[in-house]
């Protein structure tokens, strides 16, 4: 197969793309191409994906919709493929395999002029001959430049069986000429682990990394099998839909006889008439003295009745699934026994459980240094989200959430632990988080709960509040009584050292969260005040706005802190700080007491650090627009190239950051508090889960610095 081998040598340059490929039979690879999706979001905003060969069209392969749908890829699906198996059969069955190589050859050439990085996908193993699929995939990744990452299926296999498929590999790669990034053996038992590591060598050119199995990654979800059987969903919010599927039972048998049955993880296959099954499992789930079901499908295109449908709705509805088939209930059992584990895009729990494997076991650093030769200076949202998970993984830190009791605070802690980015206490009653916990069938393994108004610590941290305040009048029993306050605790668990850093404010107000804050930690040296930021993440580009939520009318020498901190707090995040201070006027043109205030701002910051590329008045379309900037303030460094926006007063600024976050679909990440001793950041009430991980990521970088500014 030297096929083109020239086309190899034009290719060269292009050796910054991967190309996953399995070795044998599995779908391993799909857990590798999520993880490496992922790194190379991070390294870049122009990513793309292709694979050489899917089965029709691309509206149907699983992979081609699964990253349109998560990733911003900017180009059409019909550019992520390079031909259909029909199409490769008719070129193989004339002979014509060059020809085959060179229309993939083709497409991919396309689709690298748009993007920075591809991430290919090999071909499935379609026909049964594992031997020609991998040459294949081989050849086709050395003609498209890529580095090559084989996947190995290590499920049911011994560790001299899976020694010896390396083995082959290694012969294999010589043989095609393959450049190496690495090797993956996914699915080992982990009992299996330790001796494969003694007996492998993992070599700086041939490296190789281990990833153990999880069952609840080897199980398919209820979604999965809803999606296969073309099932409709009587009942079911997103978090259902999400539960691993560990068994299946036939439920044809008496109440007694079937509570005897079940088990842990069960989709239950019962006719749609048997009302009886139904609310038996609705009881049963609510009961501590049964095990969790994690769905129920009703058969023979029959459902509850109304008077059972009122019923349910009475008691607030089902706490799992429900589906309805028209299948018989034989046909159906035997139909949901087919079905794989497979990630969706919408799927966040078993996303993130895989990300957080894959990323536990394959060190990524060395990867990105095995990758990249350059990697591009622009800060994306992406590649911003990708730097600082990774950042706050690096050293984990321990972040207090008080509102332990809110679904989308526990939906969002589930993330980070099983991403294992940072450690976890919720606050709250315990009792009440647990039930919580276990009627949204969430993994929170290493969550630690605490209850501020049972705590031990109580005492301890009145104590510490009344000396802090007695000052203003406060007296020990009134320091006790707000120290079952979830706001305060967690607060003083962070001024004594036993947490890093605090969110709050899902429910809480803004000054319910920071009134604490600016009563026991405090300002840092150097900062006046506190103030706030939000990252906006535009699409191709993250900006720096402050003030948006604290100050509302700040004097000269308050605005020349803020921008001072907001300085310091891009820094810390990878963004170059270039500073607007905004007004309605640019540069000398304007007059007036609001306008003086801003050029008086100006003076003072340069004055306390000469070195930040600071300037204004500047109005907001000098300071993001080049070509505005041209006519306005031609010899400007930061005119048209702004990274941070400091608004004359909260009126502003937090309507301009809401008018962008809603007329260009912007993130606003925020606000983030700076200039306080140790880091307390307030979420927005109306913020989502993926809101509330970015805060604690960032919140855990700011614990990591110290509150002090990068170098």
């Amino acid at each position: 197969m030297n096929s083109i081998s020239s086309a190899a040598t034009d290719a060269a340059c292009f050796a910054q793309d991967i190309y996953i490929t399995s070795v044998d039979e599995g779908n391993g690879k799909t857990l590798v191409m999520l993880a490496m999706m992922e790194m190379l979001s991070g390294l870049a905003d122009n990513i793309g994906f292709f694979r050489p060969i899917i089965h029709s069209k691309p509206e149907q392969d699983d992979l081609i919709q699964f990253i349109s749908h998560r990733y911003p890829v900017a180009v059409p699906q019909a550019a992520m493929y390079g031909c259909t198996s029909a199409e490769a059969r008719e070129l193989l069955a004339a002979e014509q395999y060059d020809e085959l190589v060179k229309t993939i050859l083709s497409k991919f050439r396309a689709l690298k002029r748009q993007c920075l990085h591809v991430l290919c996908v090999g071909s499935d193993y379609s026909h049964g001959n594992a031997v020609f699929e991998f040459d294949f995939n081989a050849d086709v990744a050395n003609n498209l430049g890529c580095l090559i990452m084989p996947v190995i299926q290590g499920e049911n296999r011994s560790n001299e069986q899976l020694l010896s498929s390396i083995a082959s590999l290694k012969h294999s790669l010589h043989e095609n000429d393959c450049e190496l990034l690495a090797s993956v053996v996914i699915g080992v038992a982990g009992n299996q682990l330790a001796g494969l590591r003694h007996d492998l060598n993992h070599a700086k050119d041939f490296p190789i990394y281990l990833v153990p199995a999880e069952a609840s990654l080897e199980k398919p979800s209820v979604g999965n099998i809803a999606k296969a059987l073309g099932a409709k969903v009587l009942c079911g919010e997103a978090v259902t839909m999400s539960r691993e599927v560990y068994h299946y039972k036939v439920a044809a048998m008496l109440i007694p006889d079937f509570l005897d049955y079940v088990e842990t993880g069960d989709l239950i296959i019962t006719p749609g008439d048997r009302s009886d099954i139904l609310l038996a499992s609705i009881m049963a789930y609510s009961s501590a003295s049964y095990p969790q079901i994690a769905g129920l499908i009703l058969t023979g295109h029959q459902q509850p009745p109304p008077q059972v449908q009122k019923l349910i709705e009475g008691l607030g509805g089902t706490p799992f699934a429900v589906l309805a088939v028209d299948s018989d209930t034989f046909t159906t059992a035997m139909q949901v026994s087919q079905v794989p584990a497979s990630l969706h895009s919408q799927d966040e729990r078993k996303i993130a459980a895989a990300l957080g494997l894959i990323e536990s076991n394959i060190n990524m650093v060395e990867l990105r240094l095995r990758l990249c030769s350059k990697v591009g200076h622009k800060t994306t949202p992406l590649m911003f989200e990708y730097d600082m998970l990774q950042r706050a993984k690096a050293k984990k830190q321990h972040i207090v959430l008080p509102e332990g009791n809110e679904e989308r605070i526990l939906l969002a802690a589930e993330i980070l632990l099983l991403r294992d980015v940072v450690k976890i206490t919720l606050l709250g009653n315990e009792a009440e988080i647990r039930q919580k916990i276990q009627n949204m069938a969430l993994k929170l393994d290493g969550v630690n709960i605490v209850d501020p108004a049972h705590s031990e610590l109580r005492p301890l941290f009145a104590e510490t509040y009344y000396q802090a305040r007695k000052h203003k009048c406060i007296v020990y029993d009134t320091a006790y009584d707000l120290m079952a306050d979830p706001s305060y605790f967690g607060t003083l668990m962070i001024h004594l050292g036993y947490a890093d850093g605090m969110v709050s404010g899902a429910v809480h107000s803004t000054q319910h969260t920071i009134r604490p804050a600016f009563e026991i930690i405090k300002t840092k040296p150097g900062a006046s005040i506190v103030s706030s930021v939000f990252f906006m993440c535009l699409e191709d580009r993250v900006l720096v706005y402050g003030d948006c939520a604290v100050i509302p009318n700040p004097n000269a020498a308050q605005l020349a802190d803020i921008a001072i901190n907001a300085a310091e707090t891009a820094r810390m995040f990878n963004i170059e700080p270039r500073i607007a201070m905004l007004s309605y006027s640019t540069g000398e043109s304007g007059k007036g007491e609001a306008v003086d205030k801003v050029r008086e701002a100006v003076k003072i910051a340069k004055a306390l650090r000469p070195d930040l590329l600071l300037e204004g008045p500047m109005q907001y379309d000098a300071a993001v627009d080049a070509s505005v900037a041209k006519t306005k303030l031609p010899d400007s460094e930061v005119a048209g190239r702004a990274t941070i926006f400091i608004f004359p007063d909260l009126n502003t600024g937090n309507n301009t950051y809401k008018a962008v976050q809603r007329s260009s679909g912007a993130i606003a990440v925020g606000p983030i508090l700076q200039g306080l001793n140790k880091p307390v950041n307030d979420l927005s009430r109306g913020c989502t889960v993926t809101d509330i991980v970015n805060t604690v990521v960032i919140t855990a970088i700011q614990a990591q610095e110290g509150g002090k500014p990068c170098p």
